[in-house]
C-alpha cells in the first residue's frame, strides 16, 4: 500500500515530526530511535532536523535524508 501524501510536516525539538496528510490523518512520528544510524547522525543537530519538510509521501531534510514512507505511516500515533 502507498500511504497518502504528506500536506504538511512540522519538526518538534523533541526529535518528533507532526505529519499531516491529504486525507486529512495527523499523525505523530518519534524519530529518536532512527538517530544513532549512521544515514541520520547529522539530525542529531536539533537546527538541521527542524529544517525537514515534506515531499510527497514522504519527509526529507536538505543534504537528503528522507524516511521510508511505510515506515512514517504505520509507525506513527495518530493525533486526535
Amino acid at each position: 500500500m502507498i500511504p497518502p501524501r504528506i500536506k504538511n510536516v512540522k519538526a518538534h525539538e523533541n526529535y518528533t515530526l507532526e505529519l499531516e496528510y491529504s486525507n486529512g490523518e495527523k499523525k505523530l512520528y518519534d524519530m529518536n530511535k532512527q538517530l544513532d544510524y549512521s544515514w541520520f547522525i547529522a539530525l542529531k543537530n536539533i537546527a538541521y532536523f527542524m529544517l525537514a519538510k515534506s515531499v510527497e509521501t514522504t519527509v526529507e531534510w536538505p543534504n537528503g535524508e528522507d524516511m521510508d514512507p511505510n515506515e512514517l505511516y504505520f509507525n506513527s500515533i495518530v493525533m486526535s
